[in-house]
Formats: structure tokens, C-alpha cells, sequence
């Protein structure tokens, strides 16, 4: 038998547990919500999420400070976690990821392409920064990868 996904380990434990989750994406423009809706079921977990691309979004609909982002950039553990705060609060769930970072090509404001910084939130708030050399494509998708994946051991 092959072995779960994570996707599909996180929406079997959410639907266990009778919770819920959203996201709020920047980097990763809607990835972390598709792979969590392929899985069947997913209806009953997945309550929904903001692609917050641009700092007028994550402020004005997720609720980031602009202090917040003018004192550590979009691309901070502070914004991941404001962003994270904000859909659980917008989307009344039980968690969320948020995901902020520079897929590239080219660094931005001094921060180096391939940064990434993770957000998963809920009784508990875990980050996770990551430093990716793998493109735009790569440095996407290893995000998706790596919110997933860190979100399924936090439930387990």
C-alpha cells in the first residue's frame, strides 16, 4: 500500500480531529491550497485562502501591520506569522499556513533569492525559514513542499 501524501495525511488528521484549515499565500500563488484540494475530501478541512501578493492585500484583507513590513519586509518570520493570524482569524479556522518569500529571478531589497519564510498556525505558531537555489519553479515548489510536509508532522 502505498504511503499518504502529505496532503492527504494533513486533511485524514484535520477530519480526525474536526478541524479546519485556510492559507494565505504570497510565494506561492495558490499552490499550498491546490495540493491540499486534490485530495478527496478535502471539502469537509479546507475552508479556503488569499493569494496576498502584493502588501496592499496581506495589509489591507489579512490584517499585516505596515509597520510590521516596513520594519522587517514582506519576506519575514513577522509577516508569515501576521499573515498565518490573519486567515485563521478572516477564514475563522482552526489553522493556516502563509507562505512569503523571492521565487526570482533576482534578489529584492537586499534579500536573497530562494528566501523563504513558513507560517503554520493554530493552538501552536511554528515557522520555518528556508534558503532555496533551485529557480523560480524550484524555490515555489519547494515551499509548497516544505509548508506541507511540516504541517503534517506538527499534526501528527
Amino acid at each position: 500500500m502505498p504511503s499518504q501524501t502529505p496532503a492527504q495525511s494533513i486533511i485524514q488528521k484535520l477530519k480526525s480531529r474536526g478541524e479546519t484549515v485556510s492559507v494565505a499565500e504570497s510565494l506561492t500563488g495558490g499552490g499550498v491550497g491546490h495540493a491540499l484540494t486534490q485530495v478527496p475530501g478535502a471539502s469537509e478541512v479546507f475552508i479556503g485562502g488569499v493569494i496576498a501578493y502584493t502588501s496592499d492585500v496581506k495589509i489591507n484583507f489579512l490584517g499585516v501591520q505596515k509597520s510590521t513590513i516596513d520594519e522587517h519586509t514582506v519576506v519575514s518570520e513577522e509577516v508569515a506569522l501576521e499573515m498565518a493570524q490573519g486567515a485563521m482569524e478572516k477564514l475563522g479556522t482552526t489553522w493556516a499556513i502563509a507562505t512569503t518569500g523571492i521565487a526570482g529571478p533576482g534578489d529584492y531589497m537586499g534579500i536573497r533569492e530562494g528566501t523563504v519564510w513558513i507560517a503554520i498556525c493554530g493552538p501552536t505558531c511554528q515557522t520555518l525559514q528556508l534558503t532555496l537555489d533551485s529557480g523560480r519553479d524550484g524555490v515555489r515548489q519547494g515551499a509548497i513542499s516544505s509548508a506541507l510536509g511540516t504541517f503534517a508532522r506538527i499534526l501528527s
